[in-house]
């Protein structure tokens, strides 16, 4: 924990937290009065990104979803609240988008090498079968689901944006409102600093290699969420693929961007939209993102570089917190 000493008892002081959390880090940047009981936030920040991922990881056996995947087709299950919410969103994302967000896709993602049930990884068999929209069904007592065919839920594109805001109201519980909180990467921010400035954050370029930034934005009041092929990857055979799959094949994403960013009201959102305009592609991704109001930033490579093409505030000279539009 890092604190910024304030110079009278009465003045505001910048707290810096963060801690182990989804097989990564998760961190909170936040001004609030130097008599804060900061101790006491780091605990309950920490402990609600571990109810998350103690909920929705494949990577623990006695989670939420590992106890779904493994129940026998045809049984309802009880779900714990986070857990319904995030499934939910899930849903209605998929829906939205005509099926490019699938949460049901567990079984192919465990078959391409990708997540805690990783299988042989081959060409063959990675059909994807019955999507999350047509096999999962929610009880109307709204805390149980039941699978009618045997998918597996994977909520890695969306769990992590849902943790992210879950350390916004989490520190807005505790009167905190000047924030910057974050998942590797994933990010949300309160209102702006004490100066009135926003939050500076950084989009990554793209490149495999090295880590640099293709650009930065002062965010407020908003969320930022990027999917990409260049760090989750893994070798099969002679080609390269990453862990976004394409719900249509079951397969990795073919010709896709290099990377989706998306702006959006909160991190669940932003999260799961920057997958599933990364699955629809630039093109289709564009149009899309264009007729439901999202603020979307595509990347792409071709032979002299990177390209880069935005809609909503990444189609302006971004600089300071204007308000996001909802989807």
């Amino acid at each position: 924990m890092s604190i910024e000493l304030a110079t009278h008892p009465t003045d505001t002081m910048r707290f810096v937290l963060s801690g182990p959390t989804m097989g990564t880090r998760w961190s909170a940047v936040f001004h609030a009065a130097a008599t804060i009981d900061a101790r006491r936030i780091e605990a309950a920040l920490q402990a609600t990104v571990g109810q998350v991922d103690d909920e929705m990881s494949t990577y623990k056996s006695n989670s939420a979803i590992s106890r779904f995947n493994t129940a026998p087709v045809g049984e309802w299950v009880e779900m714990p609240d986070l857990t319904m919410r995030v499934i939910t969103a899930g849903l209605e994302i998929g829906r939205l988008s005509g099926g490019m967000f699938d949460i049901g896709l567990g079984r192919a993602v465990a078959h391409w090498g990708f997540g805690a049930d990783a299988d042989a990884v081959g060409d063959e068999g990675a059909a994807p079968g019955s999507s999350a929209a047509e096999a999962l069904h929610l009880h109307s007592d709204g805390s149980q689901i039941m699978r009618s065919a045997d998918i597996r839920l994977d909520l890695s594109a969306i769990a992590k944006g849902f943790g992210v805001d879950c350390l916004a109201d989490l520190l807005e519980s505790f009167g905190v409102t000047r924030y910057l909180v974050g998942i590797d990467g994933e990010m949300r921010a309160g209102q702006e600093k004490p100066d009135g400035s926003g939050w500076l954050v950084g989009i990554e370029a793209p490149d495999v290699e090295t880590r640099g930034l293709a650009r930065t934005i002062e965010l407020c009041d908003a969320a930022i969420a990027t999917s990409g092929d260049y760090r989750h990857r893994r070798q099969v055979g002679a080609r390269t693929i990453s862990h976004t799959l394409d719900p249509r094949s079951g397969a990795p994403l073919a010709n896709a961007p290099a990377s989706v960013t998306v702006i959006a009201p909160d991190a669940m959102q932003a999260d799961a939209w920057a997958t599933a305009l990364g699955v629809m592609g630039t093109g289709k991704g564009l149009k899309f993102a264009e007729a439901h109001a999202l603020s979307a930033l595509f990347m792409f490579r071709h032979d002299s570089g990177l390209s880069a093409v935005g809609t909503g505030l990444f189609a302006l000279d971004f600089r300071g917190c204007e308000g996001v539009p909802g989807t």
